[in-house]
């Protein structure tokens, strides 16, 4: 099965030379986290075609299927993409919170 993971957008990178088909496809760091919003390793570079920013709350995908989340129909060499804003997410009964826990 795939999963989907949570992550919170902590910075925006630009690429001066891009991979054919990548032109226009915003790249975010990103950082795993897990049901209580803690972080749960390094960040990652994402590839993102959603408007997201830093200190938001989103999901993502990762292998194969994360070249496919992009638009267009042209598959591009991308391991992580930001597929989805968080509005709010529910753990348990317990609602995660939208800001980085301390």
């Amino acid at each position: 099965a795939d999963a989907v993971y949570l992550g919170r957008v902590t910075g925006r990178l630009v690429a001066t030379i891009c991979y054919e088909g990548m032109e226009g496809v915003k790249l975010q760091l990103l950082e795993p986290v897990d049901e209580a919003g803690l972080s749960t390793g390094e960040q990652l570079v994402a590839a993102c075609a959603l408007d997201v920013g830093p200190g938001d709350l989103v999901h993502f995908i990762d292998g194969r299927e994360a070249a496919l989340a992009l638009p267009d129909e042209t598959f591009v060499p991308v391991d992580v993409a930001i597929t989805g804003y968080a509005e709010q997410v529910h753990v348990r009964g317990t609602v995660l919170p939208q800001e980085t826990p301390r």
